[in-house]
């Protein structure tokens, strides 16, 4: 026997409220999702929707992060690092022209002294490239994007203690014009008294040449000169932690001043350390010494900088002392990598920088400053020549003066002679020098160039990862419309039919069955 549940008008009536709001929700929901075109509004609407959304929004906003602001921040700094390099390359090409012609050809004055202008000025060009900046962060001072490479203007504010690293394959070999006839030594009251015994000669000198001229002298400042110990198969020695051990030079160090008659000339077991040029002159026995040499630290102090030398902080060890300051503050610098990496995808970052020490180095204005000199020199000889020329075109002078006068001239000739020589040979040593220079340009070049690529292949396919995160972002999150559209029709379909089912029930009543 079956038992029928009474159903009661209250609870139809309950059922339609129910039903009706049931769809009237479903039909919100369709609503809203037609609307926003998201599939949820709320993460409780779906945990697994809004979890999904939450992962990859974050990888989105990262990738945007690499692909929008750090790889153009990159490549921006590179691309400007690129083109002051290329810039010194072509300064380097424009000065190894100058170096072939003043190799091969003979000079006029007016050639001389306009090299000599082209040159000083080409050199401070390369310098100030150094000072290249971008968006206010020097891009060649490693991590102290804040201070300059070179300095702006001439400085005596800071002394430096330098320790700068060299090795027997820095030893060359100069030649020097020396016995210079000096003009002041005639007297056209007593010619006679003029010496000449001492004739202009040439010589060949060694040297080490220091990163600076115009050096505290032996009197002023402190000069130490270490080696690190070898041992018979010229092999470096280690002491317990791994740290070379050195020996100091114990043999005599004499001042001098590069226009001293015998300053390229060192008596045996005596090096000259010549502060005005920055030279350690070096005899034959010490030449010996220290030509196998893999590591000789010289140090020695600077307090006088010109406009656009190099900052020592950006090169070597040293310790600056603030003279402007009372208790003169110190600073200790240690020279190390600097090197600088941006992120430019996940778990991938890239050395973005290249350190003014690995391209731009001391050694191609320390050479132009020997062209400078040689052809300076030849300079000055002319000038003497024409001093000389210009006595004897007077017709106001003695017999005596006239044959002391000559014997000048034939003199300062033969001088001419030897210094042109000497320019030509200083040139042409120049030019290996020049493409030495050029060589760490396109080396630093191609090391750049080869990271810029990388970086851009990243950057493409960061672009496709962009594309691929958008896509898979719009699938979790957006809505179909045209599913919704269809859905949101039936929804509403069923909701008018609620509303059409329960007005009919509804309407019934007690008096409609009486």
């Amino acid at each position: 026997m079956e038992v029928s549940m009474r159903i009661t008008n209250k609870m139809m009536t309950n059922n339609v409220l129910y039903n009706i709001n049931n769809n009237k929700n479903s039909l919100s929901k369709t609503e809203q999702q037609y609307s926003t075109g998201k599939k949820i509004q709320r993460p409780s609407e779906d945990p697994i929707v809004a979890v999904r959304a939450l992962k990859l929004r974050t990888n989105l906003t990262e990738l945007n992060q690499y692909y929008e602001k750090n790889i153009p921040d990159a490549l921006a700094w590179m691309d400007l690092t690129e083109s002051s390099l290329s810039n010194i390359n072509e300064i380097l090409t424009k000065i190894h022209t100058y170096c072939v012609n003043g190799a091969n050809d003979t000079l006029t004055e007016e050639d001389r002294n306009s090299l000599a202008v082209n040159l000083n000025q080409l050199k401070d060009q390369i310098y100030q490239e150094g000072n290249t900046n971008y968006a206010g962060r020097y891009v060649f001072s490693g991590y102290k994007t804040d201070s300059s490479l070179v300095f702006s203007e001439n400085t005596s504010k800071y002394n430096y203690l330098l320790t700068e690293r060299l090795s027997g394959a820095n030893l060359d070999v100069i030649q020097k014009s020396i016995n210079s006839f000096d003009l002041s030594s005639y007297n056209p009251n007593a010619p006679w008294d003029t010496s000449f015994d001492e004739k202009p000669n040439y010589i060949t000198a060694h040297r080490l040449r220091l990163a600076y001229n115009n050096l505290k002298n032996l009197d002023d400042g402190q000069l130490k000169i270490e080696i690190a110990d070898q041992d018979s198969d010229g092999n470096v020695i280690l002491d317990g932690d791994g740290n070379r051990t050195y020996t100091e030079y114990s043999g005599i160090i004499e001042s001098r001043l590069s226009t001293d008659e015998d300053a390229y000339t060192p008596p045996d077991g005596t090096i000259y350390f010549l502060a005005d040029t920055g030279e350690l002159i070096l005899p034959e026995d010490v030449y010996q010494d220290f030509r196998d040499k893999v590591d000789i630290k010289v140090s020695y102090e600077k307090n006088s900088f010109v406009k656009n030398d190099l900052k020592p902080e950006h090169y070597f060890d040293c310790v600056q002392t603030d003279l402007t300051s009372d208790d003169l503050v110190e600073r200790n610098f240690t020279k190390q990598n600097q090197e600088i990496r941006y992120e430019i995808n996940f778990s991938q970052s890239m050395v973005v920088n290249t350190q003014g020490s690995d391209a731009i180095t001391h050694n191609i204005g320390r050479t132009i400053d020997d062209i400078i000199f040689a052809v300076n020199s030849v300079i000055a000889v002319d000038k003497k020549i024409s001093e000389v020329n210009k006595m004897l075109a007077s017709g106001n002078i003695t017999e005596e003066q006239k044959t002391t006068l000559n014997q000048a001239l034939e003199v300062l000739t033969a001088e001419k002679i030897l210094k042109d020589e000497v320019m030509q040979k200083t040139f042409g040593s120049a030019l290996s020098g020049i493409k030495e220079q050029q060589n760490i340009i396109n080396v630093a070049v191609s090391d750049l160039g080869s990271r810029s690529v990388r970086i851009q292949l990243t950057e493409s396919r960061l672009s496709m990862e962009q594309v691929d995160f958008e896509d898979l972002l719009s699938k979790n999150e957006d809505a179909d419309i045209v599913d919704t559209i269809i859905k949101m029709k039936s929804q509403e379909s069923v909701y008018n039919a609620s509303l059409s089912a329960a007005a009919k029930i509804v309407k019934n009543s007690l008096l409609d069955f009486l």
